[in-house]
């Protein structure tokens, strides 16, 4: 079974979400909530959901970037992004902290803003200090893509959008950015937009 994904406009993806109790942690409710979060990121498909993505206002997200996923992307693409197959993985109650903040820009989209593209910057390097889907703590320092999923995944938990952080010249339809953007470098997309070289 999947659950529906809000879209942008939905209040509950503009809202802090609240941490989850540790009897909440272990209880079917929330194990249920897992399985069907991942069923619902796996059919999208995507590489990561947060809870309020499918109308539950909690600190919650599945993440999982699958090689499938990376097939189509030429090695030196990959490269780019620093961007390796992630095995499937719960965070609950995360705290994110930046560790590498060199700034990286990409296209990004997002299953509650259908449809769209845009470049967005993110730190290259965070460590996120979680709980699993047992209650215990887990800690992760991740670069490149992996870093991207979880700061975007965490922005949701925090009630925002990619599109707050989006360099809004670059804000194209999924098709568009195919057909226009996707094989492009980005320093080659800013200058074709008419955006000014970035600085470090």
């Amino acid at each position: 079974m999947v659950l529906k994904i809000v879209q942008a406009g939905e209040p509950v993806l503009r809202r802090h979400a609240r941490d989850l109790t540790p009897e909440e942690i272990v209880s079917p409710s929330v194990r249920q909530l897992i399985v069907l979060m991942c069923d619902t990121m796996r059919d999208a498909p995507g590489v990561g959901l947060a809870a309020p993505q499918v109308g539950v206002d909690v600190r919650l997200a599945v993440i999982e970037d699958r090689a499938e996923y990376q097939a189509g992307l030429a090695p030196e693409e990959l490269a780019a992004r620093e961007r390796k197959p992630v095995d499937f993985h719960v965070i609950i109650n995360p705290r994110l902290v930046v560790e590498d903040p060199t700034p990286v820009e990409f296209y990004e989209g997002c299953l509650s803003v259908s449809g769209f593209s845009a470049l967005v910057r993110r730190a290259r390097g965070v460590r996120v200090e979680a709980l699993d889907e047992k209650g215990q703590p887990v800690s992760i320092s991740a670069r490149g893509w992996y870093a991207r999923i979880l700061q975007h995944e965490i922005d949701h938990l925090d009630g925002t959008l990619y599109v707050d952080r989006m360099e809004t010249r670059s804000f194209s339809t999924a098709e568009n950015h195919r057909r226009h953007w996707a094989s492009r470098q980005v320093a080659e997309v800013r200058q074709a937009l008419g955006l000014p070289e970035r600085q470090g």
